[in-house]
């Protein structure tokens, strides 16, 4: 086996000194251009690969990334927000040279064990999304003192001020009962999602927003499942047998309540509409009818939580950056 080049051959190649290749491979200033030229095209020449043990004690960083996902690995696996999510935040992270260290939350009891990793120096920042309402977690990421970033408007229980990344939530779903309006529907219901979940919160206020003086018999909760959208369009045609529209606060619920519909011989969009909200491709376009519903970019949103959570770790000083909040788009099809 050839041995792997050493930093004094790249050093001799490029005709400076080892200190200098060592602060061009970790990142470091203070070395003038033309010799920046000469260390990288010796690298490039030799096949230098850098010793990230080594590495990591001169840059103080691992080159990881912790993602935390607060839900059972069942919901993660069934629901394709989370494929999209992770998916750009693991094409973002890849841009930066960073490693995704993939975490799971299943309850309370992991708690005590994703502080101990965070607080272990195992990564150099983490991210964390789908929290509920009393959920610890991000106290906990906060107190490990790593640069962290949550997906999502954060719950009551989150530190102040804590960084996020999110959709317009509610003005999504001001503008899908908007259009149920426009078309004329006069009772028009919600599926909500969990109510300890900011996203669905926001989204029934937005519903609220256009029907002020709705039904209350006219929501019924969800749990971002298909399974949950089904049951939950069945005991809202069995208590509203006049209802002509439904809200559902994700596309997989929608999908459920389309699949309720028309089991029950309702035709869809002319006795009742549908509109969902996600526009994630297989089950919207793959709907049928194929699903109006509000369109959030999740891919998107996952790179943005790792270029922000990027700017932390690389400017500790900018500890109160901006959140973001992303816009939402309407997009119409068949269901209504």
């Amino acid at each position: 086996m050839t041995p792997r080049p050493t930093l004094e051959e790249v050093a001799a190649r490029a005709g400076v000194s080892r200190a200098t290749v060592s602060r061009v491979v970790n990142g470091g200033s203070g070395v003038r251009q033309a010799l920046i030229d000469k260390v990288r095209t010796a690298v490039d020449e030799l096949g230098y690969v850098p010793n990230q043990v080594a590495r990591s004690l001169v840059t103080r960083r691992t080159g990881a990334v912790a993602v935390i996902i607060a839900e059972p690995e069942f919901r993660v696996f069934s629901d394709p927000f989370f494929e999209r999510q992770v998916r750009g935040i693991s094409r973002e992270l890849s841009a930066h040279d960073l490693q995704l260290v993939l975490l799971w939350v299943e309850g309370e009891s992991d708690h005590e064990r994703i502080a101990r990793y965070l607080s272990g120096g195992h990564v150099d920042g983490a991210l964390a999304f789908s929290l509920h309402g009393d959920d610890q977690l991000a106290h906990l990421t906060a107190r490990s003192r790593v640069p962290y970033v949550l997906g999502g408007r954060p719950p009551a229980s989150a530190p102040p001020g804590a960084p996020y990344v999110d959709c317009d939530n509610r003005g999504g779903a001001r503008a899908a009962v908007s259009h149920l309006v426009s078309a004329g529907r006069s009772m028009i219901a919600h599926i909500a999602g969990p109510a300890d979940q900011t996203s669905a919160v926001d989204r029934a206020a937005g519903y609220r927003d256009v029907l002020v003086d709705a039904d209350p018999k006219l929501v019924h909760p969800g749990d971002f499942t298909e399974e949950s959208g089904a049951r939950a369009m069945a005991e809202l045609l069995d208590r509203c047998p006049g209802l002509d529209a439904v809200f559902a606060a994700n596309d997989l619920m929608a999908r459920g309540a389309l699949r309720t519909l028309l089991d029950r011989g309702l035709r869809v969009p002319e006795d009742v509409a549908v509109v969902g909200f996600d526009d994630i491709g297989d089950v919207a376009g793959g709907a049928v009818p194929a699903l109006t519903t509000v369109r959030q970019d999740i891919e998107g949103m996952g790179r943005l939580m790792v270029r922000l959570l990027v700017r932390r770790i690389d400017h500790p000083e900018l500890a109160g950056a901006d959140s973001v909040i992303t816009p939402t788009l309407l997009v119409e099809r068949q269901s209504s």
